[in-house]
């Protein structure tokens, strides 16, 4: 099927792989993973789509077939391609995708929250669902970007009962309290000392860590409540240490590795947006033109972690 671009998100992985600290496929390969648009074509065999339809496209393209595929965990597919990585991506003016990737929009929805929500939101619900985060539990998201800002929504919206949010950067902290959290300026002081003193000592059920720093992996374990778990998806090629049993043995604590996000989470997460309570509209804080130049200061930024949170590209 081929998608006309509308909106395609700036995600910080594309500084990772611009710097390479993720190995991309076959260079070279145009970026952008973050991607909606409206239907231009559709394939002979393909049934469910029109063209004029509203369509988030998620990133990842699979076989289908595969021991992972039937199992539901598309992402390890043995032949499996990331769209902006692996193969050619949304930074264009259209972009060529099967039918299986595409997800119909909701009217309710911009296109601009749309692509945003293709990596953003979805490995934020991918991470706290893989925290198995229950209603009533509290949660602490170290790192308030484009997958922070979403963590502190979606974790309300999950049932949290708390959600404490850890930035050094004040603008993003007030974001994150628009939203309902408790900012936690690491900048300041210690986090982890703060997030046990705002629970009484106890620590948090859940933490999710979207920054990929060796410390805020750290953090992240050491705020853990007993028997809390840590999902860490913020991408890295750094080691962190964990105190086994101080951090780890001695509190049953659970660390939990986050890859990618997965397709039949997308529903979930649609209706999450169709509802409100998942609004992206003053996440996205930038839009930029399909300009190499100027995307190359948006990535350079990203590496200074700035204040803007999003930027779409709107082609």
């Amino acid at each position: 099927m081929l998608v006309r671009v509308k909106a395609a998100g700036i995600c910080h992985s594309a500084a990772h792989y611009r710097s390479g600290v993720t190995k991309t496929g076959p260079l070279p390969v145009t970026c952008g993973h973050e991607v909606a648009g409206v239907v231009e074509e559709v394939g002979s065999e393909v049934s469910a789509f029109k063209p004029g339809d509203r369509v988030a496209v998620h990133y990842l393209v699979s076989c289908g077939d595969c021991h992972h595929c039937r199992c539901g965990q598309e992402q390890f597919c043995t032949t499996g391609q990331m769209i902006g990585k692996h193969r050619d991506g949304g930074w264009a003016d259209c972009i060529c995708m099967p039918a299986r990737s595409l997800f119909l929009l909701p009217q309710e929805v911009p296109l601009e929250q749309g692509a945003v929500m293709m990596c953003s939101s979805s490995t934020s619900l991918h991470a706290l669902k893989k925290a198995r985060l229950a209603g009533g539990e509290t949660v602490a998201v170290f790192g308030i970007g484009g997958l922070g800002a979403s963590a502190v929504q979606l974790a309300r919206a999950m049932g949290a009962r708390e959600v404490f949010a850890v930035d050094v950067n004040p603008v993003k902290l007030e974001l994150a309290a628009s939203f309902g959290a408790h900012p936690v300026r690491a900048g300041e002081g210690d986090p982890v000392a703060e997030i046990r003193r705002r629970t009484d000592g106890r620590g948090v059920d859940v933490a999710v860590e979207v920054v990929g720093l060796p410390a805020t992996m750290r953090q992240a374990v050491q705020s853990l409540a007993v028997r809390g778990r840590a999902a860490i998806a913020g991408l890295s090629n750094r080691t962190f240490e964990i105190a086994s049993y101080a951090e780890l043995l001695g509190t049953e604590a659970e660390v939990i590795g986050v890859a990618d996000h997965l397709a039949q989470e997308m529903p979930l997460l649609m209706d999450f947006a169709r509802r409100g309570q998942l609004d992206l509209s003053r996440v996205i804080t930038r839009r930029v033109p399909l300009d190499a130049a100027v995307i190359d200061g948006v990535l350079d930024e990203l590496d200074r972690y700035g204040d803007h949170v999003r930027t779409v590209i709107t082609p």
